[in-house]
């Protein structure tokens, strides 16, 4: 039996008594590719992307674990949730227009104590004064740079469009704003290098794209170390007490937390390992996240159909963000239909061998966005279902 056809057997079996659709966590490569994470940290904290995982349950457990520290969080009404929750420390990863939830969040110490909120722009600072409603706490504030690999002059740029803040003196401009304004705390700062922890370097069949994929990490890792450094050091002279300087991605771990000016990583993905990871050179991990669909139709031979299964996720659209038929081995989509929203046939000799109601395990191409299609993951250990946690979508929260 191959290790995955033993999966197979564990998770079959786990959830024998229970119909598909349904999605699992194996707690077991779950807890060994947290320890894998914290490893790579080499020592320094992991804040925990919420986006990347997105049930509070697995929030709490990986944060009860040594080596990490803090959430990072998606929207505001989500950062408010979590700390009302009892989470103690969330840095709000992206800019907010939520008036309703500044205003919450300026009326209330305990909140403001718990929550950071990012800004790369002085507007953004204005739409929170005007949002406060009477409320006087003091606003923690982070800032953000923009980590994209700009080439021939910054006519070829590599990396997503996130803060306009590149510059050491932009940084410092900003901080100096935020300091200057009674109000509000300048922290942390954070830069996200999503073109290096977030594409992989290893893709198969594809050695030339994977080489050229290396070079650019290579050049883009130098480049920010040298650049986000500096930006420290301007930043730090402007408020010397800042508390952290964020940075990574569960694709760039070690390499983040080798600079001496990064405090703590991010990461989230490497605890799920969704498909989109599996083409790294830096870590190998364990797949955790899974979701079935029950067979419904035996179309003919060598094709089964199951209920559902047309999950894309996030990013620019392409076959590499459709999820994957993973158990049993050897199925594949229909070139002709894909994977789709009511039903998905599967084509390849194992379908022969599948009943009806017979679960095909799937990964999804990214981590938390599985969790909006399930009120619930099953947490499996060894070949039992332990526990049944909800989402935040079984608990009522799509904050997107």
């Amino acid at each position: 039996m191959t290790p995955r056809a033993a999966r197979r057997t564990r998770y079959d079996r786990a959830t024998a008594h229970l119909d598909a659709p349904l999605a699992i966590v194996d707690l077991g490569a779950f807890d060994a590719n947290a320890a894998d994470l914290v490893r790579r940290a080499g020592g320094k904290p992991i804040r925990v992307a919420s986006k990347s995982v997105r049930c509070r349950a697995l929030l709490e457990r990986v944060l009860a674990m040594d080596g990490f520290a803090g959430i990072m969080s998606f929207t505001l009404d989500e950062s408010i949730w979590l700390a009302r929750a009892g989470f103690g420390d969330v840095l709000l990863a992206y800019p907010s227009p939520d008036r309703a939830g500044f205003a919450e969040l300026a009326g209330d110490a305990k909140l403001a104590a718990a929550v950071t909120v990012m800004v790369d722009d002085p507007a953004q600072l204005e739409l929170i004064d005007r949002a406060r409603d009477g409320g006087t706490e003091e606003i923690r504030v982070c800032l953000e740079l923009d980590t994209a690999l700009h080439l021939l002059g910054g006519r070829i740029r590599v990396g997503a469009r996130r803060s306009p803040l590149r510059e050491p003196a932009q940084l410092e401009a900003l901080a100096r704003a935020v300091v200057g304004r009674p109000g509000f705390r300048l922290v942390g700062l954070m830069a996200y290098e999503g073109h290096v922890a977030g594409v992989g370097d290893a893709v198969a069949g594809s050695p030339l794209r994977s080489r050229a994929v290396r070079l650019m990490q290579s050049t883009a890792r130098r480049e920010l170390a040298q650049r986000r450094a500096a930006v420290v050091r301007a930043v730090r002279a402007v408020a010397p007490d800042l508390e952290f300087v964020n940075g990574g991605g569960t694709g760039s771990v070690q390499h983040t937390a080798a600079e001496e000016a990064v405090t703590e990583i991010a990461a989230g993905s490497g605890l799920y390992v969704p498909r989109l990871f599996d083409n790294y050179t830096s870590f190998a991990g364990r797949p955790a996240a899974l979701f079935a669909q029950p067979v419904v139709r035996r179309p003919g031979v060598g094709v089964v159909t199951v209920l559902g299964g047309g999950y894309p996720a996030s990013g620019a659209a392409g076959r590499d963000r459709l999820p994957v038929p993973y158990l049993p081995e050897g199925l594949r989509y229909d070139p002709q239909e894909g994977p789709g929203e009511v039903q998905t046939p599967l084509l390849g000799p194992a379908a022969d061998d599948l009943l009806m109601g017979d679960k095909v395990w799937f990964r999804h191409a990214k981590a938390g966005e599985l969790c909006e299609r399930f009120d619930s993951l099953h947490l499996v250990e060894d070949d039992r279902v332990t526990a049944t946690v909800p989402t935040y979508r079984g608990e009522g929260r799509t904050f997107l």
